[in-house]
């Protein structure tokens, strides 16, 4: 039997930006946001790590195959003990996506959801000027254009619609904002 280790949670949290979403592999399920809290409980050889996740709507069937990635990933690791906690409230947000996830997006041919916070993406403040609105629209992640067409409100999975582009006519499937 392998000996059994205490990590940190800093250790934790960098170990989970390796446990891809399993529907979209390219992002990590840090990166999506669903990793709420990671916590040490117990005493002893009990000691057992929990981890919170929230599912990115109620319902996803994906959420147990994470779980169970999640307790192999830990596993492989030497934590003997994992508790995988599902959260929800509050309900999961696509602003709990980094940064770096929105990009993975991108470059997997996904366009990502605007953040709410303007600022943090100054394509979306580019997007405002050009529309006048606030309304949340999809850009074409492969040439960038704002000329797109919706085909359809569900996409490859219940959280993505799919677009057109006009101008490089590709589809493209777009994460919808929550």
């Amino acid at each position: 039997m392998a000996a059994t280790i205490e990590p940190s949670v800093a250790d934790v949290f960098a170990w989970l930006d390796a446990v891809p979403d399993p529907e979209i592999p390219v992002i990590s399920i840090r990166d999506l946001g669903i990793v709420r809290d990671v916590w040490w409980s117990g005493e002893g050889m009990e000691r057992t790590l929990t981890i919170s996740i929230t599912p990115t709507y109620v319902g996803c069937p994906a959420m147990r195959v994470i779980e169970a990635d999640i307790v192999a990933a830990l596993s492989a690791r030497g934590v003997a003990h994992t508790n995988v906690e599902m959260r929800l409230a509050p309900a999961w947000t696509t602003d709990w996506l980094t940064a770096n996830g929105r990009e993975k997006l991108r470059a997997y041919g996904i366009s990502p959801p605007r953040p709410r916070d303007l600022a943090a993406d100054p394509r979306a403040l580019d997007l405002v000027a050009l529309l006048g609105t606030l309304e949340e629209r999809a850009a074409c992640p492969r040439c960038g254009s704002l000329d797109v067409a919706l085909v359809t409100r569900f996409g490859s999975t219940p959280c993505k619609a799919q677009y057109r582009c006009v101008t490089c006519r590709e589809p493209f499937d777009h994460f919808k904002a929550h």
